[in-house]
């Protein structure tokens, strides 16, 4: 793990009240609390940084969540920040909060392998638009997270660090690929992460980790550099809405070196009211999902509470399952990032993911164009079921988390029938936890909004996390971990 030490002293930390705030107590606490703490010079950034690196030093071993920590420059960043809240200058929503940064995602100066081999010296020249905007908004990134090999699996493994774990229970994955990022935020490393989600990789390990993960409409928030596929998305991993909320605002909005950038603002979120007025559907397997019985319990017990709510109602049928659309389309991107190394050393990618490539290189040039048909049918199937409901409900995850060494948990050949279908269609979704099973783990509840509808979308997720009152708290100690935190 690249890591980088900070040598100078603190500078105004006596200056500013802990409010008797413990690192332990620093870390449980959400963005949102922080930054007004931070306002009201009750808690200084430095301090926060601070909790932030000593809760990273007493998980990592465990966790392995981090590709590559930035230390000295997030103390540098912590002091800054510090400094204009003593001056009494102006700064942004996120001021002085840290925040870990995927690495999928390009933050100037550091490691920028994207979990592989092939690019395992590669570091980034300039900030991708959204660690720009976070930056911009006052945010530390603290460093990057890992990721599985170009977010290829549902898991986070590489050759590059081996397995994240979850820290509900260190025996079990946390999801992928954003399982990096999930753990960070899951564990109390830092309040709010940047993740990916070309499939579900932003709500697939939120769900798995009891967490609030938003992927907003295609095109909302800027991917740079560009990622072939044109199904990936950038956006917020946090434990509550109201901190998704602020870090989707902050990142999103056109930049020119994304041309599919070209939305305008998200808008006012419509009151309690109007959300009452609304045409919900709930959907428990979309028509041909398997779900694992624990889930299907807790999901169901968590839409008849919204049932006081919404006016719900149950629909078999949203949508064919997509999965050979997006292997073409998810690889072939993949195959074309990858070119030409997959045949000269194809000894430095996953063995699995160099069988995936040559399946797709093998495929015919008609059976891709009967599958781009295929995409265009399926977006329009999902346009004219949004022209009869303005929400969806689905699980999230047809499973709990699974033992961290397998690819797959048992009696599944795919764990993303849920998220994968707004890749394809580019409509806001989201996932938020709904409640834990007997084993005690965290299920997700994934709510899916209409083609820009990203403020109907976060005004709904506040109503259903204030109706299930499930936000999950930061274990103090991982489960499964020798190691007392």
């Amino acid at each position: 793990m690249a890591r980088t030490v900070a040598t100078e002293p603190g500078t105004a930390r006596a200056q500013m009240a802990v409010a008797g705030a413990a690192r332990n107590e620093l870390s449980r606490l959400d963005a949102t609390e922080l930054a007004a703490l931070i306002a009201q010079r009750k808690v200084s950034p430095v301090e926060v940084v601070d909790a932030a690196l000593a809760r990273l030093d007493e998980t990592e071993a465990a966790l392995r969540a981090f590709a590559a920590v930035d230390e000295d420059n997030a103390r540098r960043a912590a002091r800054a920040a510090e400094a204009m809240v003593m001056r009494g200058d102006a700064f942004g929503p996120l001021h002085g909060i840290p925040v870990s940064v995927k690495d999928l995602i390009d933050v100037a100066g550091l490691p920028a392998s994207y979990g592989s081999l092939t690019m395992k010296d590669n570091v980034a020249s300039a900030d991708a638009p959204s660690v720009e905007r976070l930056r911009a908004a006052g945010a530390i990134i603290l460093g990057k997270t890992t990721t599985s090999e170009f977010g290829y699996q549902g898991i986070t493994r590489s050759a590059i660090h081996g397995n994240t774990h979850n820290p509900w229970n260190l025996a079990l994955t946390p999801g992928g690929s954003s399982g990096g990022a999930a753990a960070s935020v899951a564990a109390g490393v830092t309040p709010i992460a940047l993740g990916s989600d070309a499939g579900g990789s932003i709500r697939a390990p939120c769900a798995l980790t009891g967490l609030v993960g938003i992927k907003a409409n295609f095109g909302r928030v800027p991917v740079w550099p560009a990622n072939p596929t044109l199904l990936s998305h950038v956006g917020p991993m946090t434990r509550s809405v109201a901190d998704a909320a602020l870090v989707l605002d902050a990142i999103a909005g056109p930049d020119r070196r994304d041309p599919f950038s070209l939305l305008g603002p998200i808008g006012a979120e419509p009151d309690v009211q109007a959300l009452r007025g609304l045409r919900v559907a709930f959907s428990p397997t979309l028509g041909f999902a398997s779900v694992d019985a624990p889930v299907q319990r807790v999901v169901a017990a968590a839409v008849d509470k919204l049932r006081s709510v919404f006016p719900l109602e149950e629909v078999a049928e949203v949508c064919p399952d997509p999965s050979e659309i997006h292997r073409a389309i998810f690889f072939g991107g993949i195959s074309a990032r990858l070119g030409d190394v997959v045949d000269t050393s194809p000894e430095l990618i996953d063995p699995l993911l160099v069988t995936l490539i040559r399946r797709f290189r093998e495929m015919s040039a008609d059976t891709y164009a009967r599958l781009l048909r295929q995409q265009a049918s399926f977006r329009e199937t999902l346009r004219l079921f949004f022209d009869r409901y303005d929400l969806l409900l689905t699980p999230t995850m047809p499973c709990v988390a699974w033992e961290v060494e397998q690819s797959l948990p048992p009696g599944h050949d795919n764990v993303l029938y849920f998220t994968r279908p707004f890749n394809h269609s580019g409509q806001p979704a989201a996932s938020l936890p709904c409640g834990l099973t007997d084993d005690n783990l965290p299920v997700g509840l994934q709510v899916v909004a209409p083609l820009g509808e990203e403020a109907r979308l976060i005004a709904a997720l506040r109503v259903v996390e204030a109706t299930l009152g499930t936000r999950l708290k930061v274990p103090v100690d991982l489960p499964g971990s020798a190691r007392k935190i």
